[in-house]
């Protein structure tokens, strides 16, 4: 298994490279730390020659490798690098594929106006990886998962493939799972025998481990999510972003990537 987790050395992404360390040494992985290396400011504003660039690059590196050696004796791990000089979600996708890693790791920061708007690097890598990929909000430490919440829409369905992927991180991790469902028409549609089908096949995709159901009626699912993370002690939560056209888009706000930025707890986003 090799987990792949990004960082600018910023406080939110060396956290996330903390947490990542310690899951992998859980997880018995190789962790993979990778640096989209960017001109800083001040020096894109000047006429660099080549061998100054050169030298901002290789620093860069030398920076990368010192973490990885660190990273490698404080968690007893194999860490390798990787840099790159071009936009993260171009480059994580091609080390997902090189080095057939399962997840992507990345640090969330705290929810503001411009991120509600216009999202961040993670939340882009939400919208546009086909990979799971774990937000990591500042604060949050791995120290064993136990409770997981997968927040869904049972009626739409679950693919099989998702619920494989849930059924192994509780095997890996020895959680207990809980599916909330959120829906205004909760009663109609039960009424009607409609979420039968739909709860066993997520039965079958989960047998094996340690699952709940509750089922909440509400027009206002962030914040139902958000009263059950607590009250069910949650240590992760599970989404599936749905996809949206341009115009779709302009118009739906992804409930993936608002709960990303307003979590105190890590958000794998696994795309359907």
């Amino acid at each position: 298994m090799t987990i792949i987790v990004a960082t600018d050395f910023s406080e939110v992404a060396e956290n996330a490279v903390e947490y990542a360390a310690a899951a992998a040494k859980h997880s018995n992985a190789r962790l993979i730390l990778f640096n989209a290396f960017e001109i800083p400011i001040h020096a894109a504003n000047t006429l660099l020659p080549a061998s100054s660039i050169q030298k901002l690059l290789t620093d860069n590196e030398i920076r990368l490798i010192e973490r990885s050696l660190a990273l490698s004796l404080d968690y007893d791990i194999e860490v390798g690098h990787e840099t790159a000089f071009s936009f993260v979600e171009d480059e994580l996708n091609q080390l997902l594929v090189k080095y057939e890693a399962s997840l992507v790791v990345l640090g969330m920061t705290a929810k503001t106006l411009e991120q509600d708007l216009w999202g961040n690097t993670t939340t882009s890598a939400i919208k546009k990886l086909k990979f799971p990929v774990l937000a990591v909000p500042l604060g949050a430490r791995f120290e064993g998962t136990k409770k997981v919440l997968f927040a869904c829409d049972v009626l739409s369905g679950v693919s099989e493939k998702v619920l494989l992927q849930i059924k192994d991180l509780a095997l890996s991790l020895t959680a207990e799972v809980e599916v909330f469902n959120v829906s205004k028409l909760l009663q109609e549609l039960r009424t009607e025998g409609k979420d039968l089908l739909a709860t066993h096949a997520i039965d079958e995709g989960l047998e094996g481990i340690t699952y709940y159901y509750k089922n909440v009626k509400s027009n206002a699912v962030i914040e139902e999510i958000e009263k059950e993370i607590e009250i069910f002690g949650a240590d992760m939560l599970i989404m599936m972003p749905k996809k949206y056209g341009f115009w779709a888009s302009l118009v739906h706000r992804s409930k993936t990537r608002v709960m990303a930025s307003g979590l105190h707890i890590p958000l794998l986003s696994i795309p359907i």
